[in-house]
């Protein structure tokens, strides 16, 4: 399966703001994949998420969705923490019925907590929600998602690690999270070329073979990210970052976050596809 450039969320320029239309505007794009988007909450029954991912085959879309926002595994109220399991549940149920390959989420915020206590606790808690997934067959890959605030569980090194300690776990690699992360960094073709083999060396093909991206460009501070900008009116080097994804021939989703959609996306997969006829010359 080649790396499939999409958006996160239904295009602007749809003709309407459903799902089927969003599938149906990729298509005419000459996109390959959409990101349904769940943030505020899972509001799709059963019946419309067939639809959905019956329009999708049709067009040959591949699907993923987000997870909502208020998601929180290390919340101090025991009852917000069962509420965000079933959020991921939720989530993952109409996935399963949809035909998506992954549900993103983003798994906790420290508060004042050790970081190594939230990652144990935020272990302890997916691994149960895993196991119900498991026990009614479904087999959606959970994707936590590199953070871009300092405050949230996020880095690379901890995505990594719940996905070797958790089966049916793997990354979601946010690139402008990293960069707005450490203030600046990971914007360079070797720092690329460390994310991505960091990662590979630790998850092998299960990952290489099945990725998963997220691409913008973003503004951010001292504590990290605080909005996503469109990739030209930011300083994220995105054609940097789609060099090193030819070098690995990483396979995969990657999703498009910047306001402008569709414009992003397309300038994303354009500068892939330009690259990869010159490495074949």
């Amino acid at each position: 399966m080649p790396l499939l450039f999409g958006t996160a969320g239904v295009p602007l320029s749809a003709q309407d703001r459903s799902s089927e239309s969003g599938v149906n505007r990729i298509h005419e794009l000459q996109l390959g994949a959409l990101e349904l988007e769940f943030v505020q909450g899972v509001r799709m029954g059963s019946e419309k998420a067939r639809r959905v991912g019956q329009v999708a085959v049709e067009r040959g879309i591949a699907l993923s969705c987000h997870g909502p926002y208020w998601i929180n595994l290390n919340s101090r109220d025991k009852e917000k923490i069962a509420v965000s399991k079933e959020r991921i549940l939720q989530t993952a149920r109409i996935g399963k019925i949809l035909g998506v390959r992954s549900v993103i989420f983003h798994p906790a915020f420290y508060h004042e907590d050790v970081a190594e206590l939230v990652f144990e606790r935020v272990v302890q808690e997916l691994t149960s929600v895993r196991e119900v997934l498991d026990a009614e067959d479904n087999g959606v890959v959970l994707r936590p998602e590199t953070a871009g605030k300092r405050s949230q569980l996020g880095n690379l090194q901890e995505i990594i690690k719940l996905s070797q300690c958790i089966p049916g776990i793997l990354p979601c690699i946010d690139f402008a999270h990293l960069h707005a992360r450490s203030n600046g960094h990971f914007n360079n073709y070797d720092d690329f070329c460390r994310v991505l083999e960091e990662t590979a060396e630790a998850l092998g093909d299960r990952w290489n073979k099945n990725a998963h991206f997220h691409i913008s460009g973003i503004e951010y501070g001292l504590k990290g990210e605080k909005r996503h900008l469109v990739l030209k009116e930011s300083d994220f080097q995105y054609n940097e970052l789609m060099k090193a994804f030819q070098t690995f021939a990483v396979e995969g989703l990657a999703i498009c976050e910047s306001p402008n959609l569709e414009e992003d996306a397309l300038i994303l997969q354009s500068t892939y596809k330009s690259l990869a006829k010159v490495k074949e010359e």
